[in-house]
Protein backbone atom coordinates (compact mmCIF):
# COMPACT_ATOMS: atom_id res chain seq x y z
CA UNK A 1 0.00 0.00 0.00
CA UNK A 2 1.32 3.55 -0.83
CA UNK A 3 1.72 5.67 1.98
CA UNK A 4 -1.76 8.09 2.34
CA UNK A 5 -2.04 11.95 1.50
CA UNK A 6 -2.08 14.02 4.58
CA UNK A 7 -3.83 17.03 3.70
CA UNK A 8 -3.19 19.92 5.13
CA UNK A 9 -5.69 22.97 5.82
CA UNK A 10 -4.13 26.17 6.54
CA UNK A 11 -6.95 28.68 8.05
CA UNK A 12 -7.95 27.38 11.44
CA UNK A 13 -5.44 24.56 11.53
CA UNK A 14 -2.19 26.95 11.22
CA UNK A 15 -3.38 30.42 11.33
CA UNK A 16 -5.71 30.09 14.23
CA UNK A 17 -8.69 32.84 13.56
CA UNK A 18 -8.89 35.08 16.47
CA UNK A 19 -11.23 35.12 19.65
CA UNK A 20 -14.33 37.18 20.20
CA UNK A 21 -11.70 39.79 21.83
CA UNK A 22 -9.27 39.49 18.53
CA UNK A 23 -6.64 37.66 20.56
CA UNK A 24 -4.93 34.99 18.90
CA UNK A 25 -2.56 32.29 20.98
CA UNK A 26 0.61 33.27 22.62
CA UNK A 27 2.20 31.16 20.96
CA UNK A 28 1.84 32.61 17.51
CA UNK A 29 3.95 35.30 15.76
CA UNK A 30 2.18 37.62 13.53
CA UNK A 31 3.71 37.93 9.69
CA UNK A 32 2.49 40.11 6.56
CA UNK A 33 2.33 38.02 3.58
CA UNK A 34 1.25 39.24 -0.12
CA UNK A 35 -0.94 36.40 -1.52
CA UNK A 36 -1.18 35.98 -5.20
CA UNK A 37 -3.42 38.70 -6.72
CA UNK A 38 -2.68 41.22 -3.99
CA UNK A 39 -0.09 44.57 -3.88
CA UNK A 40 2.67 44.61 -2.13
CA UNK A 41 1.09 47.49 0.01
CA UNK A 42 -1.83 45.13 1.53
CA UNK A 43 -0.23 42.42 2.59
CA UNK A 44 -2.29 40.16 4.91
CA UNK A 45 -1.40 39.44 8.07
CA UNK A 46 -1.20 35.95 9.37
CA UNK A 47 -0.36 34.38 12.61
CA UNK A 48 1.61 31.30 12.72
CA UNK A 49 3.35 28.90 15.73
CA UNK A 50 6.86 28.25 14.82
CA UNK A 51 6.40 24.71 16.40
CA UNK A 52 4.05 23.71 13.46
CA UNK A 53 6.75 23.45 11.32
CA UNK A 54 8.85 20.79 12.98
CA UNK A 55 5.88 19.05 14.37
CA UNK A 56 4.64 18.78 11.09
CA UNK A 57 8.09 17.72 8.98
CA UNK A 58 8.25 14.81 11.84
CA UNK A 59 5.81 13.66 10.54
CA UNK A 60 6.52 14.19 6.94
CA UNK A 61 10.31 12.70 7.57
CA UNK A 62 8.76 9.17 8.52
CA UNK A 63 7.42 8.62 4.96
CA UNK A 64 4.43 7.06 5.83
CA UNK A 65 2.29 9.87 4.22
CA UNK A 66 2.32 11.58 1.36
CA UNK A 67 1.89 15.48 2.84
CA UNK A 68 -0.50 17.78 0.31
CA UNK A 69 -1.76 21.08 1.54
CA UNK A 70 -5.72 21.67 0.87
CA UNK A 71 -6.73 24.93 1.49
CA UNK A 72 -8.08 27.67 -0.26
CA UNK A 73 -4.05 29.17 -0.03
CA UNK A 74 -3.51 27.24 -3.25
CA UNK A 75 -0.18 27.69 -4.42
CA UNK A 76 0.15 30.56 -1.60
CA UNK A 77 0.86 27.89 0.73
CA UNK A 78 3.83 26.26 -0.32
CA UNK A 79 5.51 29.45 -1.85
CA UNK A 80 4.46 31.87 1.66
CA UNK A 81 3.42 30.08 4.54
CA UNK A 82 5.40 27.17 4.11
CA UNK A 83 8.53 28.58 4.31
CA UNK A 84 7.59 30.29 7.03
CA UNK A 85 7.05 27.43 9.06
CA UNK A 86 10.67 25.63 7.75
CA UNK A 87 8.09 23.18 5.44
CA UNK A 88 9.80 21.91 2.44
CA UNK A 89 7.73 22.77 -0.67
CA UNK A 90 4.52 20.63 -0.64
CA UNK A 91 2.42 20.14 -3.71
CA UNK A 92 -1.40 21.33 -3.56
CA UNK A 93 -4.98 19.99 -4.27
CA UNK A 94 -6.02 22.74 -6.61
CA UNK A 95 -9.16 23.83 -5.13
CA UNK A 96 -11.64 26.32 -7.62
CA UNK A 97 -12.71 29.69 -6.31
CA UNK A 98 -16.83 28.62 -5.67
CA UNK A 99 -18.95 31.76 -5.32
CA UNK A 100 -20.23 31.05 -1.90
CA UNK A 101 -21.60 32.32 1.61
CA UNK A 102 -20.92 29.22 3.29
CA UNK A 103 -18.27 26.92 3.71
CA UNK A 104 -20.54 24.61 3.98
CA UNK A 105 -23.13 24.85 0.81
CA UNK A 106 -24.79 21.54 1.28
CA UNK A 107 -24.25 20.72 4.03
CA UNK A 108 -20.72 19.59 4.42
CA UNK A 109 -17.00 21.19 3.69
CA UNK A 110 -17.22 22.69 0.09
CA UNK A 111 -13.53 21.07 -0.61
CA UNK A 112 -14.80 18.09 0.42
CA UNK A 113 -16.42 17.07 -3.39
CA UNK A 114 -13.00 18.09 -4.89
CA UNK A 115 -10.88 16.62 -2.68
CA UNK A 116 -12.88 12.94 -3.30
CA UNK A 117 -12.28 13.51 -7.04
CA UNK A 118 -8.71 14.26 -6.45
CA UNK A 119 -7.75 11.63 -4.21
CA UNK A 120 -9.23 8.98 -6.75
CA UNK A 121 -9.25 6.40 -4.38
CA UNK A 122 -6.77 6.31 -2.32
CA UNK A 123 -6.45 6.55 1.44
CA UNK A 124 -6.16 9.87 3.02
CA UNK A 125 -5.69 11.72 6.71
CA UNK A 126 -7.06 15.26 6.27
CA UNK A 127 -6.82 17.72 9.00
CA UNK A 128 -9.34 20.90 8.70
CA UNK A 129 -10.68 22.80 11.37
CA UNK A 130 -14.27 23.13 9.15
CA UNK A 131 -16.20 19.24 8.83
CA UNK A 132 -19.53 18.82 9.71
CA UNK A 133 -21.28 15.42 10.82
CA UNK A 134 -21.75 14.75 6.79
CA UNK A 135 -17.84 15.07 6.43
CA UNK A 136 -17.16 12.73 9.19
CA UNK A 137 -19.67 10.32 7.51
CA UNK A 138 -18.18 10.34 4.38
CA UNK A 139 -14.65 9.96 5.72
CA UNK A 140 -16.10 6.31 7.43
CA UNK A 141 -18.28 5.41 4.59
CA UNK A 142 -14.76 5.52 2.11
CA UNK A 143 -12.97 3.64 5.25
CA UNK A 144 -16.50 0.99 5.25
CA UNK A 145 -15.91 0.62 1.19
CA UNK A 146 -11.55 -0.37 1.79
CA UNK A 147 -10.22 3.25 1.55
CA UNK A 148 -8.77 4.02 5.30
CA UNK A 149 -9.68 8.22 5.82
CA UNK A 150 -9.87 9.92 9.04
CA UNK A 151 -10.88 13.54 9.56
CA UNK A 152 -8.60 15.54 12.37
CA UNK A 153 -10.27 18.26 13.52
CA UNK A 154 -9.01 21.51 15.47
CA UNK A 155 -10.15 23.85 17.13
CA UNK A 156 -10.41 26.66 14.89
CA UNK A 157 -9.33 29.19 17.17
CA UNK A 158 -6.27 27.09 18.68
CA UNK A 159 -5.15 25.49 15.43
CA UNK A 160 -3.29 22.29 15.21
CA UNK A 161 -1.92 20.84 18.13
CA UNK A 162 0.31 18.02 20.00
CA UNK A 163 -2.56 15.60 20.22
CA UNK A 164 -3.50 16.56 16.20
CA UNK A 165 -0.63 14.90 15.44
CA UNK A 166 -0.27 12.04 17.89
CA UNK A 167 -4.11 11.04 16.41
CA UNK A 168 -2.74 11.38 12.66
CA UNK A 169 0.31 8.94 13.71
CA UNK A 170 -1.69 6.49 15.44
CA UNK A 171 -3.86 6.21 12.70
CA UNK A 172 -1.24 5.51 10.10
CA UNK A 173 0.15 2.95 12.62
CA UNK A 174 -2.92 1.07 12.22
CA UNK A 175 -3.00 0.61 8.34
CA UNK A 176 -2.04 -1.98 6.70
CA UNK A 177 1.66 -1.82 6.12
CA UNK A 178 2.74 1.30 4.87
CA UNK A 179 5.62 1.46 1.82
CA UNK A 180 7.78 4.81 3.05
CA UNK A 181 7.61 6.89 -0.73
Amino acid sequence: MRPPYLLLDIDGVLIPFPDADGSTPATHSRHDVVPTGRSADNPVAVWLDPAHGPMLMDVIRTGLVTPVWCTSWRQDATTLIGPLLGLSPLSHVELPRPRITTSHPNGYLWKRDHVDAWLAGAPAVWIDDDFTSLDHAWAAERTAKGTPTSLVQPDPHLGLQPEHVIEVMTWISRLPTVRAA
